[in-house]
């Protein structure tokens, strides 16, 4: 069967998280956004899987069930250690098949640091022991290298991590099979470097509220399972793994160079002829995602591998309408117009990704339709997101806004 899953969320016990990070709230999310599988997330966090073990049915697959829909038992992990004089901080995420398991890690983790302050733990613990604990509990459980590019905690982070896997996870790198992009970069940014083609390139929210889970996504046409799940990306069968949902990488928070206090935003080729320093303050800059890639590429843009799992990006049906709208996407009109057109599809993944655009125009305002169209083409502006800040999507031009022009070059910048 064909289904989409988020299989990075948090709990909302989890810093900075929505109180109604909670399993009605989610389930109640992932029918409106169309989402059949959910991380679970913060499984380390005893409030947060005492919730989950009162609340989710067991299934035989590996698998729980909530209001029918599925979950995943998942937490990510900060580690935060140093290694031959320099200072790491890596997340990564754990899949896990059974409450059973999850208490055997727990009980591990407990022994080495504190997890019970905060739904994602911080840890002075190397990813690659992290890893070996982890597989030495259970063989099939699943490390995920956690949104790879983020400058300041992923593995491939311009100020905290390493320039290749095997540095990072030494002897359990063969184990790992799976990569999760982040939001500021898209799996055509990793399919430029030749070393990542062996991995599976998984896309999710990491989401803080419920409202926002979905916003990246997977989805799989395979057995509603732990095991074909974990089979499709660990051998990349297209047939199985479909495509990701990506938002468009610019609108990441880390996808340009720069400083946020400074309102300094620079490209790579900005920051390089500025010599990595801020004009302003006169501090080195926080390097972003495009400009790390391009520091370890071994291939040009466009570059497309023979194994690779095709990737739609999108933008959020809310922000859709409020540009539409010409209205923050918080308005209440944008929230009764959003629930009357997910009512009318059956779900927001249903009008984003499924309904042709005969149907989009026959159903939709005229404005909100051509915009969800010229997001499918890509016919988009963007200012992209810089340290810590995310990107502004620009989807109708100033100059013609209520015709489909297509006179727009794709991803121009402003």
């Amino acid at each position: 069967m064909e289904f989409i899953a988020d299989l990075h969320i948090h709990s909302k016990y989890s810093r900075a998280t929505s109180k109604s990070m909670d399993l009605d709230h989610l389930s109640d999310w992932a029918k409106i956004k169309g989402i059949k599988l959910l991380a679970t997330g913060d499984f380390t966090h005893h409030l947060w899987l005492a919730h989950l073990k009162s609340k989710l049915e067991p299934m035989d697959s590996g698998l729980f069930k909530y209001k029918d829909v599925y979950f995943l038992l998942t937490a990510e992990i900060s580690s935060i250690y140093s290694k031959k004089g320099k200072t790491y901080r890596i997340h990564n995420l754990i899949f896990a098949p059974s409450f059973k398991t999850v208490d055997k890690i727990n009980r591990v983790f407990a022994g080495i640091g504190n997890i019970v302050s905060d739904g994602r733990p911080i840890l002075g613990l190397d990813a690659a022991k992290l890893a070996k604990i982890v597989f030495d509990i259970d063989e099939t459980c699943v490390i995920v290298p956690a949104h790879i590019w983020t400058p300041w905690f992923s593995v491939f982070g311009s100020m905290s991590g390493f320039d290749r896997i095997e540095d990072c996870f030494e002897e359990q790198t063969d184990k790992i099979f799976c990569l999760e992009t982040g939001l500021s970069s898209d799996p055509a940014m990793n399919w430029r470097l030749s070393a990542l083609d062996r991995y599976s390139l998984i896309s999710n929210s990491d989401s803080h509220s419920p409202q926002k889970i979905g916003r990246e996504a997977n989805v799989f046409n395979c057995e509603l399972s732990y095991a074909a799940i974990v089979e499709a990306l660990k051998t990349k069968d297209k047939n199985k793994f479909l495509y990701t949902i990506e938002f468009f990488p610019e609108e990441g928070k880390y996808h340009f160079d720069g400083h946020r206090n400074c309102e300094v935003r620079f490209s790579p080729h900005e920051t390089k002829q500025h010599k990595n320093i801020c004009p302003k303050c006169n501090r080195p800059l926080t390097v972003g995602v495009l400009n790390r890639v391009d520091a370890l590429a071994d291939r040009s843009e466009g570059y497309v591998p023979d194994n690779a799992i095709p990737f739609k990006n999108l933008v959020p049906l809310d922000e859709i309408i409020a540009a539409a709208l010409g209205i923050s996407k918080t308005s209440k009109a944008v929230l009764k117009e959003y629930f009357q057109i997910v009512q009318r599809f059956g779900s927001e993944f249903a009008v984003l990704l499924r309904a042709d655009a005969k149907q989009l125009r026959a159903s939709l305002p005229a404005k909100i339709a051509q915009g969800i169209i010229r997001v499918r083409a890509g016919k988009i502006g963007v200012n992209p997101g810089f340290d810590g800040e995310y990107g502004q999507i620009k989807i109708f031009s100033d100059t013609d806004a209520d015709k489909e022009t297509g006179q727009e070059k794709q991803l121009d910048f402003f």
